[in-house]
């Protein structure tokens, strides 16, 4: 590493600081601090003491002297200052080591109006034959000591100043740069033959600082360099790579190609295919792995639930719905196999180890439609699903043939329904509710104990405000015929039967009461407007 000294005057005061560059084979600078571009200067301590043996004599005038901090011997000497309008520059005669500068001290100015400069050098010390002079913000400026060939080889906007100007141009002054640090660092990248060994170690957000100025300065060799470096490095976060997609298609609109890092986030293909979706539901409703299954079940309905909130994922919802129905018809086809293998008397007979499998196949089988309800439900889709389901007559009738360990999974898909039709998450049209409430009802009630004391995600209180709202969307003698035949299990059960006293009240009040008080509001209309005839 060599040194670079930064040397500031301000009215009779010298500070010289050393600030460590980095010298390539080819003369490269290594950009400086951030520090030395980006803090304001502030009022600063004294320098540390030098440290060699003998400390430097002391002198005073007026005031305390300010020692120069001990410099070690530089192998190619590259100067940088930061200097005011009367810059002055002390080379010591041994280049190693710096002499002590006794200075009087005069008052300092204001910070904001102290001029910031920093002058740099690139490639071989005093070879340079052209000045580029960057003007930042608050009157930051920046004079690069460069080489008029190397710009005109990797730089296209440099090569139109160039040609605009005169050939004998030793000067060009750049105004109203945004991010000096990065215009001095995309310089230098001019100057390096290994340019990803130098970007591989900066961060994602600095290589898209680099990657704008490279664009604006027309540094083609650069900007294909930073596309490989994002293509390849990942990015950490949603917000880092909303950063990396939006500068990129910015390019991409200018016509320079940036295919290989946008494949990372689109598909050639416009829309997900109805097959990726189906492979994916079908590696989920298989699986027979308990803690995957549920993570992965939880993720798949978190994304669908994410894509249902974008506008763009309208035309995809169709096909999405159509792979969901098509698994919760397999998955019925396959749960009404399985009650009639498992209500076959020979298969009672069988010791519990050849059962188990069946029995845990049912649950697997009740558990994907419970999901594949879930998903539906989020999309507002579900309304064929309860049709589906209150037409399984079928495997309504088998369910009082199987024992209630092995049958209970299924009442939870009925509870499920009945709540979602109390939310008003699907809408069903009256025969399909009525039909619902007439096949799955009793098979619920004859669970009811079980669900309440061996499933955790059974929520009583839900379950009955949901049936009873369900019923009371029936016609007045639908919910007559249904409540009376509830009040004779209810009255048998107790707790182990569904509590729909709430439901019971509404109709009683619809069916004795509210007749009782439109008739007297009629007679009263009817006393009132014929005394207004008389």
């Amino acid at each position: 590493m060599a040194e670079i000294r930064l040397t500031r005057v301000e009215q009779g005061q010298t500070k010289i600081r050393n600030v460590p560059i980095a010298v390539t084979p080819e003369g490269f600078w290594c950009c400086p601090s951030p520090v030395v571009f980006q803090k304001t200067l502030k009022s600063q301590n004294p320098l540390n003491k030098p440290k060699s043996s003998s400390p430097p004599p002391k002198t005073t005038v007026q005031k305390k002297q300010i020692p120069l901090t001990e410099k070690k011997p530089m192998t190619t000497p590259i100067r940088a200052a930061v200097t005011s309008d009367d810059q002055r520059t002390f080379t010591p005669d041994n280049p190693g080591i710096s002499a002590p500068v006794v200075l009087e001290r005069a008052p300092r100015p204001k910070v904001e109006h102290v001029p910031r400069k920093v002058a740099i050098e690139f490639g071989e010390p005093g070879t340079s034959d052209m000045k580029v002079i960057l003007l930042g913000k608050q009157g930051f400026c920046v004079k690069l000591s460069v080489h008029k060939k190397v710009l005109l080889e990797h730089s296209s906007f440099f090569t139109d100043k160039l040609s605009e100007q005169e050939s004998g141009l030793s000067c060009l002054e750049l105004d109203d740069c945004e991010d000096v640090e990065i215009y001095v660092e995309t310089v230098g990248l001019m100057y390096c033959k290994e340019m990803k060994q130098r970007l591989i170690k900066q961060s994602v957000s600095r290589v898209l600082r680099i990657l704008k100025v490279a664009e604006l300065l027309g540094f083609n060799s650069c900007i294909q360099s930073c596309l490989e470096y994002l293509e390849a490095v990942p990015w950490v976060g949603e917000e880092e790579e909303e950063k990396v997609v939006s500068l990129v298609l910015q390019l991409q609109g200018e016509g320079i190609g940036v295919t290989p890092v946008l494949k990372r986030i689109s598909s050639d293909i416009s829309n997900p295919p109805r097959d990726t979706i189906s492979h994916i539901m079908e590696l989920v409703l298989k699986s027979n792995e308990e803690r995957g299954r549920r993570e992965m079940k939880s993720i798949v309905l978190k994304l669908l639930r994410e894509n249902n909130s974008l506008p763009s994922y309208a035309g995809s919802a169709d096909i999405c719905n159509e792979t969901v129905y098509a698994s919760c018809r397999s998955c019925l086809d396959s749960l009404l196999s399985l009650f009639k293998q498992a209500s076959d008397p020979e298969f009672t007979a069988k010791p519990m180890e050849s059962k188990e499998p069946v029995v845990k196949q049912i649950a697997l089988q009740a558990d994907n439609l419970s999901w594949l309800l879930e998903i539906l439900s989020d999309r507002q889709a579900a309304d064929e699903f309860a049709l589906m389901w209150a037409s399984q007559q079928e495997l309504a009738t088998l369910h009082s043939k199987l024992p209630i360990v092995s049958r209970h999974h299924v009442s939870c898909i009925t509870a499920r329904l009945f709540v979602g039709i109390g939310k008003g998450e699907l809408l069903p049209v009256k025969d399909t509710r009525q039909l619902l409430l007439q096949t799955w009802l009793q098979p619920l009630i004859n669970d009811y104990s079980w669900l309440q004391h061996s499933c955790r995600s059974f929520d009583r209180k839900v379950v009955e405000e949901g049936i009873g709202r369900t019923i009371l969307t029936l016609p007045l003698e639908d919910q007559q015929s249904i409540l009376l035949a509830w009040l004779g299990s209810f009255l048998k059960a107790g707790d182990n039967c569904p509590n729909l006293q709430r439901a019971f009240e509404v109709w009683w009040r619809r069916t004795f009461i509210r007749p009782y008080a439109d008739a007297q509001g009629n007679a009263l209309q009817s006393d009132s407007s014929v005394t207004s005839k008389q």
